[in-house]
């Protein structure tokens, strides 16, 4: 991170932790084609299947579901696109690589609704789940955690509904490993994706947690690597940084304490702002606060001057800013949505960067309100 910067966009990606650092040099710095059978061929796929194994013991799962990809989007695209299915439903506050991958698959898509918390509605989806076909042709994606509210989706619920009406399910668990408990088997997902970089380990790798019993075709063929199912020679460093990460993924106990601190100081002094989603559960390190009548670029860039990195509670493609489906989902009106920003904490956040925070956010507000009263 940059001296005299506080980074609090931990739900964008993650600082990467010095171990995982190390390990991602030191893999760096030896030779060895996983495949090769000769001793640094063999050294390489050692180190390969520890971190396959860590990988694994962070969502309970067997290391032999694990299939590294280039990142959570690979893997969702994989679990929507390469398993079979004939249809698809998706709840309406999925990540875009999951809604953008539906609406191009040329599969019939249905959306399910959310609550004005961004919950899923489980009556709607068990509604859309009795109008399909008994033959295990649909798919129903719907990640664990939200990236920009941190809402927890009740995803064994809906996993039960899917296995009464003989469906799959996905489970988009980038936002939520290492921050929440994600069991495999608890959760009874049929597919799980995760991502190295939202946890403290090298952008550029994830995972797609497949069920012993579901297929999934190959993401890329040319060769017999991650069980034939994503060919190409392995990014040993990235995979290597991906296992330390995930064998560190818990959040300081602090972390929860600092968000809901930061929150109350906000309704203290701008009982005007909006905690948005604060009548769900959500991730302790996520607050999502909206300021009526203050652009969140405004904010976000007002922020970064003083030295601090948040975003803004809408989605960011390639740096721009555009309107919020999730906040839209959830009934918020446009100004309201355009008004939130994001502040995701994570595993080297401090209270003096909350506080740092919280001083610059209400001398931003207080100097906004005095211009326009004056």
């Amino acid at each position: 991170m940059t001296a005299g910067f506080t980074y609090l966009d931990y739900n964008a990606t993650a600082p990467v932790r010095p171990e995982a650092a190390a390990a991602v040099a030191a893999a760096l710095a030896r030779v060895g084609n996983p495949s090769s059978v000769h001793r640094a061929g063999r050294a390489a796929r050692a180190a390969v299947e520890t971190a396959r194994a860590r990988v694994a013991a962070l969502v309970c799962a067997k290391p032999s579901e694990v299939v590294f990809t280039s990142g959570g989007s690979e893997a969702n695209m994989a679990a929507l696109t390469r398993t079979g299915a004939a249809r698809l439903i998706v709840s309406a506050v999925e990540h875009d690589s999951v809604t953008e991958t539906a609406a191009a698959s040329g599969l019939p898509v249905q959306i399910v609704p959310v609550d004005g918390d961004g919950v899923v509605d489980l009556a709607a989806l068990e509604r859309l789940l009795a109008a399909m076909p008994r033959d295990g042709g649909t798919l129903v994606s719907l990640m664990l955690a939200n990236n920009e509210t941190g809402v927890i989706e009740p995803v064994a619920e809906a996993a039960a509904l899917a296995r009464r009406y003989g469906a799959r399910l996905h489970c988009d668990a980038v936002q939520a490993a290492g921050k929440i408990a994600c069991d495999f088997n608890d959760l009874d997902a049929d597919y799980l994706t995760l991502s190295a970089h939202k946890l403290g380990g090298p952008q550029g790798i994830g995972a797609l947690v497949v069920r012993e019993v579901c297929a999934v075709a190959p993401l890329v063929r040319g060769g017999g690597q991650e069980q034939g199912r994503r060919a190409g020679t392995e990014n040993v460093p990235g995979i290597v940084g991906f296992g330390i990460a995930a064998e560190l993924a818990v959040l300081p106990s602090e972390i929860n304490m600092l968000r809901d601190l930061w929150e109350a100081r906000v309704r203290a002094a701008a009982p005007e702002a909006v905690i948005l989603s604060a009548g769900a559960a959500r991730l302790p390190n996520t607050s999502c606060v909206a300021l009526p009548g203050i652009g969140s670029e405004t904010q976000v860039m007002a922020l970064d001057l003083a030295g601090i990195g948040v975003s803004a509670g809408s989605a960011c493609s390639s740096g721009k800013v555009k309107a919020s489906r999730v906040l839209a989902a959830m009934g918020c009106d446009r100004d309201l949505a355009g008004s939130a920003i994001r502040v995701s904490l994570g595993w080297a956040t401090t209270e003096a960067d909350m506080d740092r925070l919280f001083a610059a956010w209400i001398a931003l507000r207080d100097r906004l309100a005095r211009r326009r009263a004056g």
